[in-house]
């Protein structure tokens, strides 16, 4: 490969030869990259302003009082959340492939270390006649394997109704989807809603870490205090990102609008239940360009699932364009 200064038309270049309708990263933004410089975490005033902007920015985006980062995905956020925060009796709301490793993982820290005491599961679909009391509810806001929302406010008034305290997989509904404030701490990564660049997973939260975890690297304090060499190049490629967030977010609203409109008759679920992020449809699709990427779900009951993110470094100018890629598979 020939070397390449990375100009705003060469990120176009990399964009425009390869559309994707995936579920994170999103498309490259020039910004991503050009963010990025040498630093380190410790006595670099220049970075560490950058990592105090940024993970100020996402404690807004996230309507929490603080965040932790850490080098890992969205699923080694969710591992140090469970550990750090959930104990007692634990509901889980389960919503498909993503909710089912919640259950997995609450269960392995129950056998684990027994800060967690118990654990039960409620369909999704049956939460507003669920009961009892619990320590906290577990749920994944947007459920990417089946492209389905499990409502904020079902879940607001699930944890208030049994006692409980909120925690949510925040991974693909972090900045697109509303009211993340009625959780206590939500974890997710930093290559899907927030548009960085892969490698760092985010807790934020407003409530306290209640257990002593022992092992080192599943302790929130180690990242909280930094003691680990953290996601430095992921949280440049979020400064300016975040700082423009809205007009980015934008060409996932226009990519969700278009697509939906296109194949109208094929949709699986109705408004209140559908992401920003992604569409389930009762058909197969197939793209007319051999360089798309479509989205493989990793278990799912829909036909074809497609995201809406291929378009975000279009910002405001996104105009769903890509959706014109993209038919019914007959």
């Amino acid at each position: 490969m020939t070397d390449r200064t990375l100009t705003p038309d060469v990120i176009a270049g990399f964009n425009a030869a390869k559309p994707i309708f995936t579920a994170g990263p999103a498309s490259l933004v020039y910004g991503n990259v050009a963010a990025l410089r040498a630093c380190f975490g410790r006595g670099d005033a220049e970075f560490l302003a950058s990592y105090d902007n940024v993970l100020g920015m996402i404690s807004t985006l996230a309507e929490q009082d603080r965040t932790v980062a850490m080098q890992g995905s969205g699923t080694s956020a969710i591992e140090v959340m469970i550990a750090n925060f959930l104990y007692g009796r634990v509901l889980i709301v389960d919503s498909g492939y993503y909710a089912k490793r919640l259950i997995a993982i609450a269960r392995t820290r129950m056998r684990r270390d027994g800060f967690i005491a118990g654990v039960d599961v409620v369909d999704w679909l049956d939460i507003d006649a669920a009961g009892g009391s619990y320590d906290w509810v577990l749920a994944v806001y947007t459920e990417t394997s089946e492209a389905t929302l499990v409502p904020i406010a079902g879940l607001d008034a699930l944890t208030k109704r049994v006692g409980a305290r909120l925690a949510l997989d925040a991974t693909a509904s972090i900045g697109l989807e509303p009211g993340h404030g009625a959780a206590d701490v939500c974890a997710f990564s930093s290559c899907k809603g927030l548009f960085g660049l892969t490698g760092a997973g985010f807790i934020s939260h407003s409530t306290g870490p209640q257990n002593e975890v022992e092992d080192m690297i599943a302790a929130l304090s180690t990242y909280a205090d930094r003691k680990t060499t953290g996601p430095y190049h992921a949280i440049l490629s979020l400064e300016p990102i975040l700082a423009r967030y809205a007009d980015y977010r934008e060409a996932v609203v226009t990519n969700k609008r278009v697509f939906c409109r296109k194949f109208a008759d094929h949709l699986m679920y109705p408004q209140a239940q559908q992401p920003l992020l992604c569409t389930a449809l009762d058909v197969p699709i197939r793209a007319t360009t051999p360089d798309a990427v479509l989205y493989a779900p990793r278990d799912t009951r829909a036909a074809s699932i497609t995201c809406h993110l291929g378009e975000v470094h279009l910002g405001r100018a996104a105009k769903g364009g890509l959706v014109d890629l993209l038919q019914v598979d007959a």
